[in-house]
């Protein structure tokens, strides 16, 4: 019998503000199940004891929102708090040919279509029709879309093109789930799932602005980089689905899952970029050291 292949696993921030104790748990959480310890101290460092990879991917596509300054950050607060990851680092937006390639696998199979719907038209649709504003999974662009672009015709379509009307490119769902049949996906703590779209709808895969949603372009990443195990919050547990129904379209390998819990203050609220005081530079900044800082985020040195 062939030894069990190592774990890797993928640590992806946005350089859109500094990285906080939540961040710091979900990237410890993730290099601990490559096999990554640490010792005590504050040169301790994270390494594997079991053949594991740990990967650093920086998820850059809203360009608009990323701060050169942060990239940086990022990479200067991890190897503070001890962590050593695989060189080099994936950047997402230097591989939109690659996420605009599989988008066009999709598009030739009639798969996505395009939605010239405002985020602001979209919520007054749904508000005239009289149903709840439910939102979209975490990560998707407003509230639940009521498929309204769906239903144009082709020449309506093209007249709106040429008409140069902005548009996004969302899955069709309907059409995705009817190609793939029943999938499963499996979680570490709640077992194999039954992937949906009912619950997300007709997720956006890409804008003019945007040449690749969060969705297609990790799901695409998670393959080319042979990610075995992703980790990432329980509020992210629901795009899992459209990830996996994506991976069965595009011919993907398809991960384990581990969805962590989160983070959450005194208050009870999940950390945030916008709570400046528990940044993991400015809990630097105050004098705190890497044991410590590991210690809040829930991982204690070892002896």
């Amino acid at each position: 019998m062939s030894p069990p292949r190592p774990t890797i696993t993928r640590f992806a921030p946005s350089p859109t503000g500094f990285l906080h104790l939540g961040h710091a748990y979900s990237a410890l959480f993730t290099a601990q199940l490559a096999g990554q310890e640490a010792g005590s101290g504050a040169a301790a460092t994270w390494k594997s004891k079991s053949g594991g990879r740990f990967l650093l991917r920086i998820e850059d596509i809203d360009t608009s929102r990323v701060k050169p300054e942060y990239y940086d950050a990022i990479t200067e607060d991890l190897a503070w708090l001890g962590l050593e990851w695989e060189k080099p680092v994936r950047r997402q937006s230097d591989h939109f040919d690659e996420y605009g390639k599989a988008l066009q696998q999709l598009e030739d199979r009639g798969l996505v279509y395009p939605c010239f719907c405002t985020r602001r038209e979209i919520r007054a649709k749904i508000r005239n029709s009289g149903a709840a504003l439910h939102d979209g999974p975490s990560g998707s662009e407003g509230p639940l879309y009521p498929g309204t672009c769906r239903r144009l015709t082709e020449s309506e379509r093209q007249k709106r093109r040429d008409q140069n009307h902005p548009f996004a490119l969302r899955l069709d769902s309907a059409k995705a789930t009817k190609t793939t049949g029943s999938l499963i996906w499996s979680d570490a703590e709640q077992g194999d799932i039954e992937a949906s779209l009912d619950r997300v709808g007709d997720v956006v895969l890409a804008r003019k602005e945007t040449p690749a949603s969060h969705h297609l372009a990790v799901t695409l990443d998670d393959h080319l980089q042979g990610v075995t195990l992703v980790t990432r919050g329980q509020d992210l547990f629901s795009s899992t689905h459209v990830h996996r129904v994506l991976q069965a379209l595009l011919g993907l390998d398809t991960p384990a899952y581990h969805h962590h819990r989160l983070l959450t203050g005194a208050d009870g609220k999940r950390f945030a970029k916008r709570d400046k005081s528990l940044t993991i530079r400015s809990l630097r900044e105050d004098g705190n050291s890497p044991d410590q800082v590991r210690e809040m985020a829930g991982f204690k040195a070892q002896p």
